[in-house]
């Protein structure tokens, strides 16, 4: 592409109070720019026009917007056919730094020259896109969450193929007898909806139902999953475009429970085995004897929020263990004992567990349980301790129903839903905890780390029906957002936007395996010889594998190794000012800079010597750009990544936990730069930082002011 560069610079929103704007229209003119304006209002109709009117009578193909945050005003700035880059002097330099001082100056210029020397080497994007895509939706599963996601899949105009191991669709809520409230004013069970939802299913010509079935293999990528489907025992092959994994949860093994009771007494049952009873009899019975069981403890959390068993909460417990409760006061007119640690009915639910607490009948105890112990009539006793009162009590019932917890299916020994031909694995990769799906819980509830497959219901997390038929709305919809983007060559979640996507010169790669091992989404795979090859429409341009190589041959067409480098040598490092030191930050695009963006609109103070360069992710940070950096005479490099570890709020899940494994080598590079490890440091920073964040920058740069000046400067 032949450039034309037109720059143009705002100076309004204080910008012209803090800086001298004729001396950044020479430093365009220094850069060779041909076409450099001004305007006190960039971003009005009347300006945008005037560039518009340079694109198409002057030849202008590549605009350096100097204004305003490239987070804001993104439909203003949007020039189809050309490139566009945007140099931040409102947040980084006018409403940060001292009006009118040198330091805001120099601040003003260097963007100015790392802005025009970025546009230099940015292309535009070219997106990639397949042949022979298909839009059609797997759901894998048919019970309540399955069922639904294809309904809502269905009704936005799109095939669906269900498929389900078993010889009929439901899933467990077609074993319920009955289903906890769904509707105004939320006191009264109801029949379980999923017998409409299979009527809806069968009778839909969109949607297509494979019983008896089980995935022998996925391959492929979004827009072009081929899956090798058992339908019973007979093997087909057939493309999908996205895939909604709705397999559900299996009960918490009763038997693991031999503290609460369980083996005591055939008298203690699960509440899977109390559901089935009243289902297919009508009748709540003990086992032993087949009396009517009139005195029925239930107790919850049984596996669930302990550490031996489930640490986590099972979500679905409390409101089910009511509804059962209240079976026993419909059926048998008995007494129901409710034993909870902590009754959770969020939402709608509350109304439910307040009209039972006005049931005589149903006594709710806040306890713990010490024992489970037979009686000679047969009858059991549950010793409990009264957390609130701490008093011991002693609980005699006919049956005792233990609430056990939910793992998802996504938890096994053995995988066999997905079967995924991914080098990273056969299925979904987990939490660090090993229970469910990893993902981006904070952004991205209904991701996984395999592009184009959405879990949603409880084998994505805890929760009871209702919730199961609201996650799959989101999953499905979630399903068509990313069909949509495929075929456009367009980057899913979170560059929704992106249209660009890896380019590898082959020729230098050394088989090292450091991207397909460290690609957070699977989307690099390897040939019979270990030689690594992209799909990319798994890719969500994160730039992990351009961190990751060692041999620096993975670029962007507006994000390159070379190109920050050459952004990095436009920062004028003063050579004989001890007092100025001059510092790079490499900034997450993802919480670090809208952080800073914050900070900048509440007129926080920045240090003046530091430069921000934005990062897709810190994945993408390669240490060559601290080693050149600091060669250059820059006094310190700071990296501004995301939360990492167990409760993550890396947008790219392992982005920011590799930089930081990354950073353990910096020593090594520094030690041959004869430079101080303390110059280089990698910081957590959450969004919510933004009320502390000039204060991290000071603290930091008041560190390196201690060590004293790089020793390089002027060479």
């Amino acid at each position: 592409m032949d450039k034309k560069i037109g720059v143009y610079i705002c100076s309004g929103c204080e910008i012209k109070d803090a800086v001298d704007i004729d001396k950044l229209v020479e430093i365009a003119k220094e850069k060779g720019v041909s076409v450099v304006k001004t305007s006190a209002s960039v971003c009005s109709t009347a300006f945008v026009d005037e560039i518009k009117n340079d694109i198409a009578s002057e030849g202008v193909n590549t605009i350096v917007i100097a204004a305003c945050s490239p987070r804001v005003k993104t439909d203003i700035f949007n020039f189809p056919g050309c490139i566009v880059e945007r140099v931040n002097i409102r947040e980084f330099v006018a409403w940060v730094m001292e009006p009118k001082s040198e330091d805001a100056q120099m601040a003003a210029q260097d963007y100015l020259r790392m802005g025009i020397v970025k546009a230099e080497k940015t292309n535009l994007p070219e997106p990639w896109i397949g042949e022979d895509l298909s839009e059609e939706i797997l759901v894998i599963g048919g019970g309540t969450s399955g069922l639904s996601a294809a309904i809502e899949s269905s009704k936005a105009g799109f095939k669906v193929t269900v498929i389900e191991k078993e010889d009929k669709l439901g899933g467990w809520a077609a074993k319920w007898y009955k289903t906890t409230p769904t509707k105004y004013p939320f006191t009264s069970l109801e029949e379980p909806a999923v017998f409409k939802m299979i009527k809806d299913v069968e009778a839909d010509p969109n949607i297509t139902v494979l019983l008896n079935t089980k995935i022998v293999k996925t391959e492929g990528m979004p827009g072009l999953f081929d899956v090798t489907l058992n339908v019973a025992g007979e093997e087909k092959v057939k493309r999908f475009g996205t895939i909604i994994a709705a397999a559900g949860f299996t009960p918490y093994d009763v038997s693991k429970l031999n503290k609460l009771g369980f083996g005591v007494s055939p008298d203690v049952i699960s509440n899977v085995d109390f559901e089935k009873m009243v289902r297919e009899t009508g009748k709540i019975t003990r086992p032993s004897d087949g009396k009517i069981a009139k005195r029925v403890a239930f107790v919850l959390c049984a596996g669930s929020r302990d550490p031996e068993h489930l640490p986590y909460c099972s979500g679905y417990c409390c409101a089910a263990s009511l509804k059962q409760a209240k079976y026993v006061r419909d059926i048998n007119d008995g007494v129901a004992y409710v034993l909870y640690k902590d009754m959770r009915t969020p939402s709608q639910f509350e109304l439910f567990y307040k009209e039972l607490q006005n049931d005589p009948g149903i006594l709710l105890t806040k306890c713990e349980i010490k024992e489970v112990s037979l009686n000679e009539d047969s009858s059991l006793n549950v010793n409990v301790t009264d957390t609130l009162l701490g008093d011991e009590l002693s609980i005699e019932a006919d049956l005792v129903v233990l609430v056990v917890g939910m793992v998802s299916n996504a938890n096994q020994e053995k995988p066999d839903i997905l079967n995924l031909q991914y080098r990273q694995g056969l299925e979904l990769p987990l939490l660090d905890t090993g229970y469910y799906p990893d993902s981006n819980y904070v952004c991205f509830p209904y991701e996984s780390r395999r592009t184009g497959i959405y879990p949603c219901g409880t084998i994505r997390a805890p929760m009871e029906t209702y919730g199961c038929i609201q996650d799959s709305v989101g999953a499905a919809l979630k399903a068509i957002q990313c069909m949509w983007h495929y075929e456009r060559g367009i980057a899913v979640h979170p560059r929704g936007w992106e249209k660009s996507y890896p380019q590898v010169f082959m020729q230098r790669c050394t088989s090292c395996k450091r991207c397909t091992e460290e690609c957070p989404f699977g989307a690099i795979d390897e040939d019979e010889k270990g030689t690594p090859f992209y799909k990319f429409n798994r890719c969500r341009r994160c730039g992990t594998c351009m961190g990751a190589c060692p041999e620096r041959i993975v670029s962007f067409h507006d994000f390159s190794i070379d190109m920050v480098n050459s952004m990095i040598k436009e920062i004028e490092v003063p050579e004989d000012d001890e007092e100025k030191l001059r510092y790079i930050a490499f900034v997450c695009e993802n919480d670090a800079y809208p952080a800073l963006d914050a900070a900048a609109f509440l007129r926080h103070r920045f240090p003046p010597g530091i430069r921000f360069i934005p990062l897709r992710c810190a994945g993408n940070m390669n240490l060559v750009w601290i080693a050149d950096g600091l060669g250059n005479g820059l006094d310190g490099a700071l990296v501004l990544g995301c939360k990492f570890g167990e409760n993550y709020q890396c947008h790219y899940i392992k982005g920011s936990e590799l930089c930081n494994y990354r950073f353990g080598k910096v020593g090594e590079t520094l030690d041959r730069l004869g430079l101080e490890s303390e110059r280089v440091e990698m910081m957590q920073v959450q969004i919510s930082d933004y009320m502390n964040i000039a204060d991290i920058l000071k603290d930091y740069v008041n560190r390196v002011k201690e060590i004293g000046p790089n020793p390089f400067k002027g060479f």
